[in-house]
């Protein structure tokens, strides 16, 4: 009989923890779930690049070369500047301002000729015209509130607007908008561009307007008028081209100042 209690106890027991199998087995450590949706994925985090190889770094790192160069040797009719006054007096006779005043845009000249060639740009006309704009306006405010600022005399001591070279930022700032636009197409759009823009810088001192610390700078200015054109810039407009129906083309007006005409014609 007590041999009896004893088999029925255990059986009773092995069938308790059959129906509860929680009291028989021991718990797990609950699981971490407050990082689940983290990186569901399991993709690796990017790594952040350092900042000295950084677009906006990269894109700054010429002009901010040659403007420093500039503000360095920027010691009026001293040093640098009065060598290369003398070397290019002697070797080269002044010639018209019109010349330098007409090349200031002319590789935006170029950019219209080559669109209208039916070369594709890297981005769409209206677009083109935007970077432009913002472009004109970072150099025009950055040159001129460093004229005023640093009140450089001339060579020929016409004012003391010197330093910067603005029609040498001009040139650059469009010669840069030319490279940019072209250069996946060609390179040498970009050298034609750069060669006008050099020929200015260069006539701003045979015409003695300019030390070479004032256009070495004022194409620094240009240089990075347009990098920061380019990267402020996000496409408005959406991924879909669109201004290739918008027509640029150069003109002179009567007395002889350049131009640019632009004209639209919708597509339906």
């Amino acid at each position: 009989m007590r041999s009896f209690l004893v088999t029925r106890f255990a059986a009773a027991m092995l069938l308790f923890g059959a129906l509860h199998p929680a009291q028989a087995q021991v718990k797990p450590t609950p699981a971490d779930t407050t990082r689940k949706y983290a990186n569901p994925g399991g993709v690796p985090s990017p790594v952040k690049a350092v900042w000295y190889k950084s677009k906006f770094v990269r894109a700054m790192a010429i002009p901010a070369v040659m403007i420093g160069y500039g503000a360095i040797t920027a010691q009026g009719d001293a040093g640098i500047n009065h060598r290369e006054r003398t070397f290019v007096q002697k070797q080269f006779r002044p010639v018209s301002t019109g010349f330098d005043n007409s090349l200031i845009i002319a590789p935006y000249f170029e950019l219209a000729a080559v669109a209208l060639a039916g070369v594709e740009s890297h981005n769409d006309r209206i677009n083109i015209l935007l970077i432009i704009a913002k472009g004109e306006a970072v150099m025009l405010a950055s040159t001129f509130a460093v004229k005023y600022l640093s009140r450089e005399t001339r060579p020929n001591g016409d004012d003391n607007l010197s330093f910067p070279s603005g029609h040498t930022a001009q040139a650059f700032l469009a010669a840069s908008i030319v490279h940019t636009e072209f250069r996946d197409k060609s390179q040498w759009y970009g050298i034609g561009a750069y060669t006008i823009a050099t020929s200015v810088a260069a006539l701003r001192m045979i015409n003695d307007k300019h030390w070479q610390s004032d256009v070495v700078a004022g194409a620094g200015f240009g240089i990075m008028s347009a990098h920061l054109a380019y990267l402020s810039h996000r496409n408005r407009w959406g991924r879909k081209a669109i201004g290739r129906d918008v027509g640029m083309a150069p003109m002179y007006f009567g007395n002889g100042t350049p131009g640019l005409t632009i004209s639209w014609h919708p597509t339906h």
